[in-house]
Parts: C-alpha cells; sequence; structure tokens
C-alpha cells in the first residue's frame, strides 16, 4: 500500500473525474494509495478542506498555515491547538520558512514558524516543516524552540545531506515528493539513497510538483508510484518494499491505524 504523506486535494482540478472528488477517489485507489494525509495551508479555507475529506476514512488532515500566506488570518497557539483536537487531525502545518518566494522583513515567517512549533508541542501532534532558501535559520528556531518535542518531518525535501542529517538527529522524518524524479535533482536522489529507510516518507505535494514523466501537468495522488520506484531504484530494492515501509514510517509518526 502506498501512502501519499503530504498533499492539498482541496486543491487537485477534479475536472477530469466530472468535478466528482468520489470518483477522484476511487481513480486514486485503483493506483493503489491506501491514505493520504491532506495538509492545510490557511485557516480560511480549513472549514472547506475538513467538509471535503471528512467522509474519506482513508483521509487525514492536519492544520497550518504556510509561511507563504502573508496577510491572511494570523493563528496564535490557542487556535491551532484547539483545531487539532479534531479526531481526523494527526499534524501541525504545513509551516515554516521560505524566502525564496517572500521578500522583505520576514520576521512575521519566523513568528509564525515559532508559533506552530509551540501548538505542536502542547497539543502532542508532529510537525510539518516546509523550507526553502532558509536552511539555516530553519533548523536554528527549531533547535531554540525545541521542536524535538514535538518530533515531525521534513517535507518535500530539497536540501543537501548536511541538512538532512541535522534533522534527523532532532528526530525528524525526511520526505521526498517528485522532485527526486527530475534530471537535475542529483544531490537530492544521493540524499534519497542515504536517509535511514525507517524515517523516511513518500507524497505527491500535490497539485504540485509532479514527477517525471508527467512533470508540468497538474500532480495526484496516483502519481506516487513514480517517486516510489525512483527511491527503490537509487536503493537497490523493489518498489512494493519500499512503499511498505514508508507506509509503515507514516503510521508510526503521525498515529494512524495504530492503537494507542
Amino acid at each position: 500500500m502506498l501512502i501519499d504523506s503530504h498533499c492539498h486535494l482541496d486543491r487537485v482540478d477534479l475536472s477530469l473525474y466530472q468535478n466528482d472528488f468520489s470518483t477522484f477517489m476511487q481513480h486514486t485507489r485503483d493506483a493503489g494509495v491506501g491514505h493520504m494525509l491532506c495538509v492545510s495551508i490557511d485557516l480560511e479555507s480549513y472549514p472547506e478542506m475538513l467538509a471535503l475529506v471528512l467522509p474519506y476514512e482513508d483521509i487525514s488532515i492536519s492544520v497550518g498555515v504556510h509561511p507563504n500566506d502573508f496577510d491572511r488570518r494570523e493563528p496564535d497557539v490557542a487556535d491551532l491547538v484547539a483545531l487539532a483536537a479534531h479526531p481526523r487531525n494527526v499534524a501541525i502545518g504545513e509551516t515554516g520558512l521560505d524566502f525564496f518566494r517572500s521578500q522583505g522583513d520576514l520576521d512575521w515567517q519566523r513568528k509564525r514558524f515559532r508559533t506552530h512549533i509551540q501548538a505542536a508541542i502542547e497539543a502532542g501532534k508532529p510537525l510539518i516543516v516546509h523550507t526553502r532558501d532558509a536552511r539555516q535559520e530553519t533548523l536554528e528556531i527549531m533547535a531554540e524552540e525545541k521542536a524535538e518535542q514535538a518530533g515531525g518531518v521534513l517535507h518535500c525535501f530539497t536540501e543537501n545531506w548536511d541538512m538532512a542529517s541535522a534533522g534527523l538527529e532532532m528526530g525528524f522524518y525526511i520526505s521526498f515528493s517528485g522532485i527526486v524524479t527530475f534530471k537535475n535533482a542529483g544531490e537530492l536522489r544521493d540524499v534519497a539513497a542515504r536517509v535511514p529507510l525507517d524515517r523516511l516518507l513518500i507524497e505527491t505535494d500535490s497539485p504540485y510538483l509532479a514527477p517525471t514523466p508527467y512533470r508540468g501537468k497538474p500532480n495526484e495522488p496516483k502519481y506516487l508510484y513514480r517517486v516510489a520506484e525512483a527511491i527503490a531504484e537509487l536503493r537497490g530494492m523493489e518498489a512494493e518494499e519500499l512503499a511498505v515501509q514508508t507506509a509503515v514510517n507514516f503510521q508510526r509518526l503521525f498515529g494512524v491505524g495504530q492503537s494507542a
């Protein structure tokens, strides 16, 4: 069974499925995807996201505000903890730092990241971390706020081995997206081959970052198999074996499918 550890199902283009989410879900299951984590990026659309996925037991959710979302409702710790209490919620995020898309004084990003870490610790939920062009500051804030107390995942990982190693030292998992299939991703593939198998996750980040040979098209969870195949080849193992292990890792980290 494949588990998509990070996707945005409320933003997937349903036009190929007669604008019917249940049809989309059937195609996704037929592709071998047994569970998905639908990740929040803002609080304004959170109620609609929740309503969309709630009928489907094979979808978990997170709550958080993406670091690039400026001029949005700014969450406080109490907001996030209260929303994370929903029985289908398994994580806080996505959160983090992104200095690639956002410019100027980014103290608001840093503050928001700290708020999410504090909420994850208080709620007892793992943290989903987004980082881009902010490698050192991301690690510094995680250390200062004791993010290791929450644990979590560095999602859609695109950084080097040094950052992966630092994240692993804090108890975090490393998740790879379709970027690992790109021709120019040599350094990233090296990291994907080195991360301990029991700390590895896979994702699509749908509807973004479709893997080769679908690059440039809208992404979907049904393409997750390409990520699994690419990483399995790098590691000299069967894709089915990698799918099973990453599913076990997901269940361990997020407490899905495990007894309390």
